[in-house]
């Protein structure tokens, strides 16, 4: 298995169409959570499928956030560190919709 490939992109989010300064960690658009489906081992840029990965769950993992992502395309789920230039508000839309789910 490869190891990580730190790659300092920006981007244009294909969700929301907000403009991401990457940092060379940045794997997610902070304002809507939305990822792109591009990588087999974080940072290779090897995936072919190219889908939006869609932010469906929030859980907390050795004292800190992760995301995670679901490809719309072909359904395949990856798991995403929170990063402090998340928005906020974003990721507890996040957990509310988590909660609803889990009071049907």
């Amino acid at each position: 298995m490869k190891q990580f490939q730190r790659r300092q992109e920006d981007f244009v989010c294909e969700h929301c169409g907000f403009h991401v300064k990457g940092n060379g960690y940045t794997n997610h658009c902070p304002r809507c959570l939305y990822s792109k489906h591009v990588d087999i081992n974080p940072g290779d840029r090897a995936e072919e499928c190219g889908g939006l990965m869609e932010p469906i769950d929030l859980i907390l993992k050795d004292g800190e956030y992760v995301l995670i992502h679901r490809c719309q395309k072909c359904g395949f789920e990856r798991r995403n560190k929170v990063s402090k230039d998340d928005d906020f508000e974003a990721i507890l839309q996040i957990a509310r919709q988590k909660k609803e789910q889990l009071k049907k």
